[in-house]
This record gives structure tokens, C-alpha cells and sequence, in this order.
């Protein structure tokens, strides 16, 4: 089966012979620098443009040393500006859990490569959901961070009020082990004990199957009701993520846009003109909403509550779906996914349900800061203990 997960399956390097990490193998989202590889950002004109990487990023460093082993350079949506994982380039990577539907993205290789068997795990980026979607459709566990828990240097940017850099994998334990890895000198303290929560807002979201399944996973758990969110809440996030983040992404790539003028997807070319549309001198109006929001959500929550909702909106939609049909999808999973990236907020998705043969992911959100906390929660719960 050719799952088309790689832009360069060939492209190897070996990690230590110990450490935490010896014997696994990752793939690596065309964004990361590895020393003599020109990244592509998922277009070509991007590549036309590009230098070797003198140095490997921080990230892929820090995991060579853990000892893992690298496999092969992963595809990604054009330029990270997509949810969808559909290239038109380089080609879509398949979605294991159907052929006919989207892998996600933009970490839309780095998902496959995982939910395939083809590494143990990857490292991808996330601004506005590009590891937690495809984790979701693809059925693995996930892991965005908090806002700048993780050094990304050496990553091709995007917005930098959102970027991440992720993980994922199909097992709980090696998805902390990586985080032991990558987010350095943050400590856990397990004896504080979890406060789950649930907000029917958040859940409400989603589509009506999901919905059920997601109430039902959090009543399960024991998590706690609570009313923290409205409609109103909801739609102000979203705007505020979505508009800032836009004028951020014209700011970092718009003169690159201007002088290369890339052959870009119709989706994607699309947003990038939106961008250009929208005045530079508001950029400090919205960083200053999404500075009121995060002090919003630190006083609202304690560093030990955890937020539980659907990861997206539901399954992978089809592949060659209509732009407007994909972005109204777009816009509904990204309500839910402005949450965490407006907050700076770590967030786990949990591959958990089903709904007609297609993976659903269960998220949970942490306080900022509380990673490792998250992640340890995590792997009590859903992780295989012997």
C-alpha cells in the first residue's frame, strides 16, 4: 500500500544507541530543519526558494539524542495554512480509516505515518489544530503543547502567537515518554490530582453522534458540569483567533507571497488573499483580545482542572468536498480548536469512539504549564500497564 506519507522516505538519520527513546522510529513534518535537507513547506515554488538547514532544529536534535531513530520527512498542507491534509502537489496521504476521506492536517503525513505502522511515532506543528485534527481522524493520540514549552526554533512559522510544536503517536506511554524528551525541565506533580470538567457549550459544537459520545466518555470519567463558555464566548474566540492569526501569517510569509507568487490550492490561495485584505495596524487590537482571553481562562481555572470536549466538529470528512462545504467544517473544528491556542493552553486528543467505522478523538485541555501533568493523567487512564 502506498500511503504517500512521505515527501522523502529515504531521508534517514540515526539516533543514539540509549535513551529513553532507543529503537523508535519518527517521521518529521516538512517544516523541521535537518541539517542539508530543504524543507518545502508543502509547495514547490516554497522549495525553489528555500536553502539546506545548516543545523537540525532543537526539536529533532533533542530527539536523536533520546535516541530515536529518524524515518523519513512527512508531507504537510501547503505553507500549514489547511486542517484538511489534502496536497495538490505532492498528493494527499491516505487516511487508514478510509481511503475516501482526509487524512487532516497540516501534519496530514506525520498522522499516516503513525496510524499506518509506518513509524512509531512524529513530530508536526500545531497552530490551529494542525496535530490534534489529523490525530483525530486518523485515530492516534496527539499532543499539542503549551505556547512555548517547546523551543521551535528551526521550524518554518506561521503565526507565531499559536505555533507549537506537536507529537503524535498510537500509544499513551510513548506520547508522555517524548514529552519527558521535548518539554525539558517541567516537572509533575501527581499528588495534586485532577479536576475534570465538561461544558455542554463546547460539546455542543460538534455534530449531533459526536456530541453523545463525548457526554457520555465525560460522565464515564466523572467530569464535573460547568457553564464557563456561551455562544458568545465561543464566536468572540474564533474571531479573535482567526483574524490574528491571519495578520500574523501575512506579516510572516506576505512578502515572500508577493515576490513568488506560489501556485497554491484554491482553498489555500484563498485564505492567503484574505490575509492580504486585512490591515496590519489592527494586529495589536486582537493580541490584545487573545492577552484578555488568557487571563480570562487563568482566573476561570486551577492549574489541576482538565476541560474535556470533542477534538473536531466529527470523522474526516470526504476527500474533494466543495470549498464551501469544507470550510464551513473548518470553521465549526476550529471553534474548538481556538480554545486551547488562544489560552496557550497543552491539549491531548484520545482516540476513544467511532461513529460509522471513522475515528473520533475525545480532547482534553490543561492548564498552561501543565503538561507533563496532562500527559501523566493521560497515561494512568488510557495507557496499558502491566
Amino acid at each position: 500500500m502506498n500511503w504517500n506519507a512521505f515527501i522523502d522516505k529515504n531521508m534517514k538519520r540515526e539516533g543514539a544507541k540509549a535513551g529513553i527513546l532507543a529503537g523508535k522510529t519518527f517521521a518529521v513534518k516538512d517544516v523541521f530543519a535537518v541539517k542539508g535537507y530543504t524543507n518545502s513547506a508543502g509547495n514547490p515554488d516554497w522549495l525553489k526558494t528555500a536553502q539546506p538547514a545548516d543545523a537540525d532544529s532543537p526539536s529533532i536534535a533533542k530527539l536523536l539524542a533520546a535516541g530515536a531513530d529518524l524515518r523519513g520527512m512527512a508531507v504537510t498542507d501547503e505553507l500549514m495554512y489547511s486542517l484538511n491534509g489534502e496536497n495538490v502537489h505532492y498528493g494527499t496521504p491516505v487516511n487508514p480509516y478510509g481511503a475516501d476521506r482526509v487524512p487532516g492536517g497540516s501534519s496530514s503525513g506525520s498522522a499516516v505515518a503513525v496510524a499506518a505502522e509506518l513509524t512509531d511515532f512524529a513530530i508536526g506543528t500545531d497552530t490551529g489544530g494542525s496535530i490534534r485534527i489529523p490525530s483525530s481522524y486518523c485515530g492516534i493520540y496527539g499532543f499539542r503543547p503549551s505556547h512555548g514549552a517547546v523551543d521551535i526554533s528551526g521550524v518554518i512559522p506561521l503565526a507565531e502567537s499559536f505555533d507549537t510544536v506537536g507529537w503524535m503517536a498510537r500509544d499513551v506511554e510513548l506520547l508522555k515518554d517524548i514529552g519527558t524528551v521535548l518539554l525539558g525541565d517541567q516537572t509533575v506533580e501527581e499528588e495534586a490530582g485532577e479536576q475534570l470538567l465538561i461544558d455542554e457549550a463546547l460539546v455542543g459544537i460538534a455534530e449531533p453522534n459526536v456530541q453523545a459520545l463525548v457526554l457520555q466518555a465525560a460522565d464515564r470519567l466523572g467530569a464535573k458540569p460547568i457553564s464557563r463558555w456561551t455562544s458568545d464566548r465561543i464566536d468572540e474566540g474564533f474571531e479573535t483567533f482567526r483574524h490574528l492569526q491571519a495578520r500574523e501569517i501575512w506579516r510572516q510569509h506576505g512578502e515572500w507571497v508577493q515576490a513568488a507568487k506560489p501556485a497554491f490550492a484554491a482553498d489555500i490561495g484563498a485564505r492567503f488573499q484574505w490575509a492580504s485584505t486585512l490591515p496590519q495596524q489592527e494586529l495589536p487590537l486582537y493580541k490584545d483580545k487573545q492577552t484578555a482571553m488568557k487571563r480570562a481562562f487563568a482566573a476561570d481555572f486551577a492549574p489541576n482542572d482538565i476541560v474535556l470536549l470533542p477534538t473536531a466538529a466529527g470523522p474526516a470528512p470526504k476527500r474533494g468536498g466543495s470549498g464551501q462545504e469544507l470550510e464551513a467544517i473548518r470553521a465549526k473544528t476550529m471553534k474548538l480548536t481556538s480554545i486551547a491556542g488562544l489560552a496557550g493552553c497543552p491539549q491531548i486528543t484520545i482516540p476513544f469512539a467511532s461513529v460509522e467505522g471513522l475515528p473520533i478523538g475525545l480532547s482534553a485541555i490543561g492548564y498552561p504549564g501543565q503538561d507533563l501533568f496532562l500527559l501523566s493523567w493521560a497515561n494512568r487512564l488510557f495507557g496499558i500497564h502491566t
